[in-house]
């Protein structure tokens, strides 16, 4: 256990560093609303495009209160969502097949190889539950996201296709999107089986299938509801809701993990050879 909770801190660690980094611009967006102090009104009325909320901004995910005795000093605000995609199951409840308990098992064993402190790509939904920003575009017949962590894109296509019969094995999948009334709602398909959902360890198959429902209910805030299904791993898909906040007055930067990378060596159990 203690094993396990080291990973969990060096993750949160690694991928929060940027955050406190993150740099702010007076009126870096001067069509945002504001109130008489010059503050962005994050409860203004949403944006609209074409009908549609616009969902373009800068975001990230809103933190749960967290108790002592896990997170170590200087670590960024994170959802619980982010550490352990089964939060809301009691332990003795997860709803895990074997293969899937088997999964976390050896994820969680010393020496476990851990994409995310490798620099390797995060997967979804755990790209959208980081505690640093990502950035959505939204135009006609695409939405892009563009992930700081890693410097990372991800493409959803609104222009009606469908999935392909046969996609190619990614770490973001291959995803399209449409509205439902003001929400958008994206299937996404096509995963390789490499990513972690979660810092605890929790992996899934190549049978995932990821569901997203954006809805920015105001100027400031986006409530995501996501379901995941794999039959190989969960006994039933698994359903979270959370929020993004938008950060304004700032933008993404670049952030490539492996330039001068030295959190994975300190890992208890670590080696070069595991690298």
């Amino acid at each position: 256990m203690e094993n396990m909770l080291s990973h969990i801190r060096i993750g949160i660690v690694l991928t929060g560093a940027c955050s406190l980094a993150q740099a702010q611009w007076i009126h870096l967006q001067p069509d945002a609303p504001r109130t008489p102090d010059g503050k962005v009104d994050m409860t203004a009325p949403a944006p609209r495009s074409n009908g549609k909320p616009d969902l373009s901004g800068i975001w990230q995910a809103e933190a749960e209160p967290r108790g002592p005795g896990l997170f170590g000093l200087g670590e960024s605000p994170n959802s619980k969502y982010f550490r352990d995609i089964l939060a809301d199951f009691k332990p003795d409840e997860a709803p895990l097949t074997p293969a899937g308990a088997d999964i976390l098992r050896r994820h969680t064993q010393p020496g476990a190889f851990n994409p995310t402190l490798n620099c390797l790509p995060d997967g979804v939904p755990h790209a959208d539950l980081l505690p640093e920003p990502f950035k959505i575009l939204q135009m006609p017949g695409e939405i892009l996201f563009l992930y700081e962590v890693e410097t990372i894109f991800r493409q959803v296509f609104t222009d009606g296709r469908t999935h392909p019969s046969d996609p190619s094995p990614t770490w973001l999948g291959y995803s399209v999107g449409h509205w439902d009334g003001d929400t958008m709602v994206v299937d996404t398909l096509g995963f390789n089986d490499l990513s972690w959902l979660d810092a605890r360890g929790h992996g899934h198959s190549d049978q995932m299938r990821v569901q997203e429902r954006f809805h920015r209910r105001d100027f400031g805030h986006m409530e995501v509801t996501v379901t995941v299904t794999d039959p190989k791993v969960f006994t039933k898909p698994i359903t979270i809701n959370f929020v993004e906040r938008l950060l304004p007055d700032t933008d993404v930067f670049e952030h490539v993990c492996s330039e001068n990378e030295k959190d994975a060596g300190h890992q208890p159990g670590r080696n070069k050879e595991s690298r």
